[in-house]
């Protein structure tokens, strides 16, 4: 058996689960789309941990996590009579296949960025009408993830800099801004100078190719481990944090980096 005729089989197996469940199961029979929801944000998460920390096996058991959920969502919906596993697995394949000319159709493309203009321009013209090019951009996303998805739809009909380097003087310039309402004391603008701060900031992290919020993760990680080597050397030395200058701290906070 082939791993497409395994997969089927599992898929199949997953079905009749959680159709089981939905009829013998106490919790499984009272959740709604609405109790699913920050549980399968949640989910999403723990996937993403394990992506970040480079475990496979941790990968395959929150996949796992993550298409129980999408099963259960597609439950909900033909118990409801609005759509079936088969509509979104449809679905799927047939926006998959519009949104790549270049594989199932005539259209030639250059490289991965003309792909990615594609999709998006692609995206606009589905279903005949006329969409904003922001629309797609769900509006509970994390602050970062969201600015970096408005950026690269942007970027998709043409609204991007001829030159990655050119972003750093549009940081500079928003620091510049920032650094001009601290001094004026104007509250209300630093709120806003400060995202436009960060804003541009995530906007040079996609031009190098940087995911921002990987490596903003890579730095607490970082600030979490030398903070804990600080914490217990003080213990070990009977030393209580609280009692310590900044400058002792920081000579600790050195040795930290050594330890790195």
């Amino acid at each position: 058996m082939n791993d497409i005729n395994k997969s089927l089989e599992e898929f199949n197996r997953l079905l009749g689960i959680i159709d089981e469940l939905r009829v013998k199961c106490p919790w499984d029979m009272k959740q709604t789309n609405e109790s699913l929801r920050k549980l399968t944000i949640e989910e999403t998460y723990e996937l993403a941990d394990a992506i970040f920390s480079g475990s496979d096996a941790g990968i395959r058991n929150e996949l796992g996590d993550l298409m129980l959920h999408i099963v259960f969502y597609a439950k909900i919906g033909a118990e409801k009579g609005v759509f079936t596993m088969a509509d979104v697995l449809r679905g799927i394949n047939n926006k998959l296949i519009y949104r790549h000319p270049h594989v199932f159709g005539d259209v030639k493309v250059s490289g991965a960025s003309e792909v990615e203009e594609n999709w998006e321009q692609l995206k606009i013209k589905e279903g005949n009408s006329y969409k904003p090019v922001l629309s797609g951009v769900p509006s509970s996303l994390p602050a970062i993830v969201k600015a970096n998805r408005i950026q690269e739809k942007v970027r998709g009909v043409g609204f991007d800099w001829e030159k990655r380097e050119q972003i750093w003087d549009k940081v500079l310039e928003e620091i510049s801004e920032l650094k001009e309402e601290i001094e004026n004391h104007n509250t209300e603008s630093i709120e806003s100078e400060l995202g436009d701060v960060l804003f541009s900031i995530i906007n040079a992290s996609r031009l190098y190719d940087i995911d921002p919020e990987a490596a903003l993760e890579k730095t607490n990680r970082k600030f979490i481990k030398r903070f804990n080597y600080l914490e217990k050397e003080t213990l070990r030395k009977g030393i209580s944090l609280h009692d310590m200058s900044l400058d002792e701290m920081n000579v600790i906070w050195e040795q930290a980096k050594k330890e790195d």
